[in-house]
């Protein structure tokens, strides 16, 4: 997706916790998996990052949690008061998957976007963005807990960037 059809999906997102949850997708590419197994306790408003806790790789990894991002996520939490993981069902427990998939089609439609838009297309966005933006493929690497750079390799090339001067695609929107 351009930065244009994501920051359109965004607009057309009217439930705050599908806004959290897509944020968490774009903003910090994160697995749709990683985004429903999230705890409260795995946001770290102080250190501005989040805890990203056994992974497809079984790594352990933290990624930084966008400004933006925190500011819906305190919204999402007043109004919902989750008890265990972030994102909670109607009557407890993980968030379903399925239903952030539906989410995602309905606004996707709603923003008009005409390719199929799915979870793990946001991952791919970030990834991509980012390595637009000049950051380091192997911070990126780092970042979506890839093993192999091989894989990462396969968004596109990059330049140099310091670590410092990263910042999230979802910040720049």
């Amino acid at each position: 997706m351009t930065p244009t059809e994501v920051k359109r999906l965004l607009e057309h997102c009217t439930n705050q916790k599908h806004l959290s949850i897509l944020q968490l997708l774009y903003g910090c590419g994160l697995r749709v998996s990683e985004v429903v197994a999230l705890k409260i306790e795995d946001i770290d408003s102080d250190a501005m990052r989040i805890l990203i806790r056994d992974p497809k790789g079984k790594k352990d990894r933290v990624v930084p949690l966008p400004r933006l991002l925190l500011h819906n996520l305190r919204l999402y939490y007043r109004a919902y008061r989750p008890k265990k993981f972030l994102f909670e069902g109607q009557t407890g427990g993980v968030y379903s998957v399925k239903s952030i998939q539906n989410f995602i089609k309905k606004y996707a439609s709603n923003a008009q976007l005409t390719k199929r838009v799915f979870p793990h297309m946001l991952r791919h966005s970030y990834a991509t963005h980012q390595l637009e933006n000049g950051v380091n493929i192997r911070y990126v690497q780092t970042l979506l807990g890839h093993k192999s750079i091989k894989t990462t390799e396969l968004y596109t090339h990059v330049a140099e960037i310091s670590k410092g001067n990263i910042l999230s695609p979802l910040d720049q929107l």
